[in-house]
């Protein structure tokens, strides 16, 4: 590349065909989302064994089951924003290392409250990982194909809930619990070796940060597949941040309205997913329908979830991002509806649920990808974090209130026709989120 005065980083990566790295970047990403869904369904699969083995009841073993979800959102509040201090980098090393090594000494636990101690400090660790990867891989991607990429990444984490199931189902009678965790440990202990040296920092943090212009090129030429050594300066054009501190910045100007319909859509959607995936092989049962016939509907959920990631992250590339996840909200809310009316013995009950997960699922990974294209660079991280640790509250609130609710006597039409409420909800907060660019003012950072 001949000298040049100045390159604007995200314009240069926009003018440029995706590089051999860059596809490795993204690789390396999914690999970490692919760890994490392992490790987030793994104790569904172990409970029956462990439970056996120690002898102990069902609400005994619920605080190890709830002490990993509670980890995750306390991590992604915590250790995830950190990164706008530390750099993506060290955060994502860190992360992948400590819930490998966690989930290494969970299978040397000997009753349940060593195991929830474990549990709750792996979701730490997990926490840390997600809003950084979406972070990293948005700041090194360019913007035509960002959507598709991010929710591509994302379905990582289904492949690996998938992967999980049948390694436990291979190797619990082979050589008992601890051997999977044993597994569930190995492969990110693996991965982190490999992102050890192949893991870049991100160049906009970089310059955001005012490290040396020398470094920034560096990093950036290695990633994009560019001779970089001649640039002078090095900038980002970019929404100006109103306040130092990036938590504080949240709630500033533009920006606050921003965090809460972000805040609003992402609870709403893990509300619904959550109730539905939790309690509907249940309300099957209880429907008179066998455990096989149960646990083929709710896979569907998964299946059509993981094609409307992609479709979804396809459609905000071409039609533009809120306007394809609320589209996608209300679809959902519209096939719960349909769900709810037609019942548990309707005949195409596989194929609506396939339908739910298609809406709902699709539209809360579109919403994983739209959140860091919502927040400039110095305050990326803590935004995506904090939309995500808020949001596993609703995950938290999905996974109980179904029981409360058949506890009240509700009837699977009423909670099914009464779940498209919050569907809407999420809607309509994505598109007032969506309203709200063009009203921050541009600031230009430069090394």
């Amino acid at each position: 590349m001949q000298q040049t005065d100045n390159l604007e980083i995200q314009s240069f990566i926009d003018s440029r065909r995706m590089s051999a790295q860059q596809w490795m970047l993204t690789a390396l990403c999914f690999a970490i989302v692919f760890c994490d869904g392992m490790d987030v369904a793994v104790m569904g699969f172990l409970a029956p064994s462990i439970i056996e083995e120690w002898g102990i009841s069902r609400a005994a073993f619920g605080l190890v089951m709830g002490a990993a979800p509670i980890g995750l959102a306390v991590g992604a509040i915590l250790a995830g924003s950190s990164s706008d201090w530390l750099g993506r980098r060290k955060v994502l090393l860190g992360s992948v290392f400590a819930f490998g090594v966690l989930t290494w000494l969970t299978a040397l636990s000997r009753n349940p409250t060593e195991m929830a101690a474990l549990r709750f400090a792996t979701g730490l660790g997990l926490g840390a990982a997600m809003p950084n990867t979406t972070t990293l891989l948005s700041e090194y991607v360019p913007k035509r194909s960002r959507s598709f990429l991010l929710a591509t990444m994302f379905t990582g984490f289904n492949f690996g809930s998938a992967l999980i199931g049948f390694v436990a189902a291979w190797m619990l009678p082979r050589w008992g619990w601890q051997s999977v965790l044993h597994f569930g440990a190995f492969i990110p202990l693996i991965l982190w070796l490999v992102m050890l040296f192949a893991l870049p920092e991100s160049a906009r943090f970089m310059l955001v940060r005012g490290r040396p212009v020398q470094a920034i090129g560096r990093v950036l030429g290695r990633v994009t597949g560019a001779d970089l050594g001649n640039v002078r300066h090095f900038s980002l054009v970019e929404e100006k941040v109103g306040a130092r501190q990036p938590f504080a910045a949240l709630f500033t100007g533009a920006f606050a309205l921003r965090t809460f319909t972000l805040w609003v859509c992402y609870f709403m959607g893990l509300l619904v997913i959550y109730l539905t995936t939790s309690w509907l092989p249940t309300m099957i049962r209880d429907g008179g329908m066998s455990v096989d016939r149960a646990a083929t509907v709710t896979a569907m959920f998964q299946l059509g979830g993981t094609i409307g990631a992609i479709l979804v992250g396809l459609a905000m590339d071409r039609f533009g991002a809120a306007r394809s996840i609320a589209l996608a909200y209300l679809c959902g809310g519209a096939a719960l509806i349909l769900l709810g009316t037609s019942g548990l013995h309707a005949a195409g009950l596989a194929l609506i649920v396939g339908l739910v997960g298609f809406f709902m699922s699709g539209g809360q990974t579109g919403l994983n990808a739209y959140a860091p294209t919502c927040y400039p660079t110095p305050m990326r991280a803590t935004g995506v974090s904090w939309m995500l640790g808020v949001g596993r509250l609703g995950s938290i609130l999905g996974s109980s209130i179904g029981g409360v609710l058949l506890g009240f006597g509700w009837s699977f039409t009423t909670i099914f026709c009464v779940l498209a409420v919050p569907a809407a909800l999420a809607a309509g907060a994505i598109l007032v989120n969506g309203a709200t660019y063009g009203r921050a003012e541009e600031s230009r950072v430069e090394a």
